[in-house]
């Protein structure tokens, strides 16, 4: 005698749970890819934006020490130029678009800033490229924007009470410079680097 087997009855009843599970798989693996595009384009905003704040600050730094040459042979107050409080930086939104544009970016916010007691900038950005096509509605022309601040901090220390006629010790992170406005040229002072710093603000 033979028996009734349902073998193929719970076969039937189990391909459409392997098919339902492997649509939510799929899915899952499409908005992680989705995600990690968006996370990518975030990404290359941030770097845009902190590399075109830094080229600002590093613009006006250079404007910075130029115009410390100038007030060495002009001014006596030139002592005021090496506390960063006089930077002007003319050219310093210039410097970050061009920043930007070399990242496929563009400048969408710009302003000078203070970041406790220094002068810095204020850069905001937008990608020139999209998120990308995914499964999230909109993205093939959602542009990822970012932000950063970038700073110019004077690294030297000095006697604020000094007679600016007189010869300057400047004690720049343990690196001495002496500064005589006397007998000075402009290629007596230290690359601007050794008398500021530029980082981005935290």
């Amino acid at each position: 005698m033979r028996y009734p087997t349902f073998r193929n009855a719970d076969q039937g009843q189990t391909l459409p749970i392997y098919i339902w599970m492997t649509g939510i798989l799929l899915f899952v693996a499409f908005a992680f890819f989705a995600f990690a595009q968006a996370a990518a384009a975030r990404n290359g905003a941030q770097s845009a934006a902190d590399a075109a704040a830094l080229a600002a600050a590093q613009d006006a730094r250079g404007e910075l020490l130029d115009d410390l040459g100038t007030a060495l042979g002009e001014d006596g107050d030139w002592l005021d130029w090496l506390t960063g409080d006089l930077l002007e930086g003319t050219g310093a939104q210039a410097a970050a678009e061009q920043l930007a544009a070399e990242n496929d970016s563009s400048v969408t916010g710009f302003g000078p800033t203070e970041v406790n007691g220094y002068p810095g900038y204020d850069v905001e950005i937008e990608t020139n490229f999209a998120v990308g096509n995914s499964i999230i509605p909109g993205t093939e022309s959602m542009n990822a924007s970012a932000r950063a601040v970038a700073v110019v901090e004077p690294r030297c220390d000095f006697d604020v009470n000094a007679d600016p006629a007189e010869i300057i010790e400047l004690d720049c992170d343990g690196e001495l410079v002496e500064i005589d406005p006397e007998d000075f040229q402009r290629d007596d002072l230290p690359d601007a680097s050794v008398l500021f710093s530029v980082h981005l603000a935290e």
